[in-house]
């Protein structure tokens, strides 16, 4: 298998990334503007962050107007008002550099004027002709999120936006206190409760560096070295091209932290792989689909979301990462077993020797990538979260100039710089517009109402709390961002399940994994859509698959929100015996769904109906086994167990009379 060039996988990663692909391809002056300015970003971050001697450190909301300012000229640079023109004649629509000066020029006004903003009350009443100038902010940070990140969201972000005008006249579910138009736009705009409130504050305080970071491993041959890497372990087992095709999308995933992203990018290289090696289209399709959706709980480099978590639950961002492991691990197991018993049902071999690469030499050329994730760590564990990925990309960016074939010249730093701008842009109009749903719900109590409702109508059933929960994230997470789902339930349906006795960090990730389900569950199911795409394969046929491989993932999110264990939080001893059981229990659950155990062989052979019907009874007590031991009781554990082992031995003895 001989893994795409960087410049390849970084080209397929930003167009897929963007939405539906409008980035557009530019050049010349423009693509100057655009690094120019994001030198100045970095200048700003990097002296905000690490506060120099020689800097002026900036207010908080002053530092947030700043970084919006700036990434939405490049917004409008990305994404033109007519994307035909741009193309053929490489020049900006009046429209376009309108937006870009208006924004930063406002932008500008409100960091000159960041004291006054917080300190004399601009969030209730602005002097003129400050609030005029607000809502034309508000307008050019709608249609930036109209054109970088969708219809869909920008009719979500306008509607809450403007929620606060008349949420006294809706249903008692979504009642709440109403405002004047200028009162709702001042609050919008002025306040640290709403565009410059948490998520941006997020966005410049900690996901910016890991986004450099995610970005200077890719362009630095990152995605390369993980396939090699997954490739010469895995390879050459049974299955080993989906096998690798799992590990590789686990890792790359944390690096790029976009689920499109990672289908395309690794997508790309293994689908055609696990076809040659045997596999249906179709299975490789679900298969990459299943791996790449979990890469926004694989730690260390999480997706945006989980900065965004950890800034919701006040702990530091390792908390999170910490948290999310055992869930990570217990997914991806489940996904190797099942590709594991479907290569042996079907005699599926390992990839040719040609195809695999030598570990040794895969290390020796990717050592500082190793490295620069242990440094990562290590600033983690000191709780310079902020600082930590500045110091991994420059280890980075250092070391690889210490080899001839990677050294970085002018232009690979021009490159490097211009696609870390082009994969932060859409997210500032996006994480604004959701803080604007943020400021609406809190601001006319809805927020606290919904809560109460959401309890009440439960009847504080734990069970029916979490079944409402997961229903409600499946159906946002259809409709929006990741990330906003998150959001919206971090401040509705969380507090009613944390309410409800449940550990804090894990209902916050439970949202968020059963909101991860929609990316392969049909009818949008945007993961399959691109593997799909790919493989050339049908695209609801394929979704049913990802379901069946990706079961694990309905089943862990309610495993770990009632036994925090699997959060790595409790007794030690309570954490291993947790862990054990969970894994055995996804072993077997994921073998009985693809039936085939290992130690026992097929489990679904037999020609005669009788057998066959014995053989799925079998089967289904294998899984409701696993599902014992993955349930979070003692109790459950033996009974779990000891149904395992005698279903074990009931398979291993009919083989024996079949023989």
């Amino acid at each position: 298998m001989e893994p795409k060039s960087d410049s390849a996988l970084m080209k397929s990663k930003i167009e897929i990334e963007e939405p539906e692909s409008k980035i557009v391809a530019i050049g010349g002056f423009w693509n100057w503007v655009l690094f120019l300015s994001s030198v100045i970003i970095y200048l700003i971050v990097i002296n905000q962050i690490f506060k120099p001697r020689f800097g002026i450190v900036l207010l908080e909301t002053s530092y947030s107007y700043a970084l919006i300012g700036l990434y939405l000229c490049a917004v409008f640079i990305l994404y033109p008002v007519k994307k035909g023109i741009k193309e053929k004649k490489g020049i900006f629509l009046w429209m376009d550099v309108g937006l870009m000066l208006i924004s930063l020029i406002i932008s500008s006004l409100f960091v000159l004027k960041g004291y006054d903003i917080i300190n004399k009350g601009w969030m209730i009443e602005a002097p003129n002709p400050y609030p005029v100038l607000a809502f034309v902010y508000w307008l050019i940070l709608i249609e930036a999120l109209r054109r970088s990140s969708g219809f869909i969201m920008f009719i979500i972000v306008s509607f809450f936006s403007f929620f606060p005008l008349f949420a006294e006249y809706l249903p008692s579910l979504l009642e709440g206190i109403s405002f004047s138009f200028i009162r709702t736009i001042n609050y919008h705009v002025f306040s640290v409760e709403s565009i410059v409130g948490i998520p941006i504050k997020v966005f410049g305080e900690l996901l910016i560096g890991y986004m450099i970071l995610g970005v200077a491993l890719v362009s630095t041959g990152g995605g390369d070295f993980f396939i090699k890497c997954a490739s010469a372990i895995l390879g050459s087992t049974r299955g080993g091209a989906a096998k690798t095709s799992i590990i590789t999308s686990a890792f790359f995933g944390s690096m790029s932290s976009s689920v499109i992203s990672n289908v395309v990018t690794v997508g790309s290289i293994t689908i055609p792989a696990m076809k040659k090696s045997g596999f249906p289209a179709i299975y490789a399709a679900a298969i990459e689909s299943c791996a790449s959706t979990g890469d926004m709980l694989m730690p260390p480099i999480m997706g945006a979301t989980a900065f965004l978590m950890a800034s919701f639950l006040n702990v530091p961002y390792l908390k999170v990462a910490v948290a999310a492991a055992i869930p990570s691990l217990l997914y991806y197991t489940g996904l190797v077993i099942q590709a594991d018993a479907y290569a042996a049902k079907n005699n599926i071999g390992g990839m040719s020797k040609e195809e695999i690469p030598s570990f040794k030499v895969a290390i020796l050329e990717g050592w500082h990538f190793i490295i620069s994730i242990l440094i990562l760590i290590f600033f983690l564990f000191l709780k310079l979260e902020e600082q930590a990925p500045f110091y991994a990309t420059a280890f980075l960016l250092i070391s690889v100039n210490l080899r001839k074939e990677t050294r970085l010249n002018f232009e690979k730093i021009v490159q490097f710089i211009l696609e870390s701008v082009r994969s932060l842009a859409s997210l500032v109009p996006l994480f604004a517009g959701i803080g604007m749903i943020i400021g609406s719900l809190s601001v006319t109590g809805v927020a606290h109402g919904l809560t109460r409702e959401i309890v009440g109508l439960a009847g504080n059933n734990v069970l029916l709390l979490l079944l409402l929960g997961a229903v409600t994230s499946y159906i946002l997470g259809m409709g929006m961002t990741m990330t906003a789902c998150y959001i919206f339930l971090a401040i509705t349906v969380a507090p009613a399940l944390i309410s409800g006795g449940l550990n804090p960090m894990a209902v916050h990730l439970y949202v968020l994994y059963c909101g991860m389900l929609s990316y392969i569950t049909p009818p949008v199911a945007v993961a399959v859509f691109a593997a799909a795409s790919i493989a050339k394969t049908p695209i609801m046929k394929t979704g049913y698959l990802a379901m069946k491989l990706g079961a694990v993932t309905f089943i862990i999110p309610f495993c770990f929100v009632l036994n925090p264990a699997l959060i790595l939080q409790g007794p030690l001893s309570e954490i291993i015996l947790s862990t054990t059981t969970a894994m055995l229990g996804v072993i077997l659950v994921g073998s009985s769904l693809e039936g085939f155990l290992i130690g026992v062989g097929r489990l679904d052979s037999g020609q005669v109906s009788r057998r066959k019907l014995k053989n799925w009874l079998l089967r289904t007590s294998l899984f409701a086994s696993g599902i014992l031991l993955m349930v979070p009781e003692s109790k459950t554990d033996l009974v779990g167990f000891l149904l395992g082992l005698i279903t074990i031995l009931s398979f291993k003895l009919f083989k024996k009379k079949d023989k």
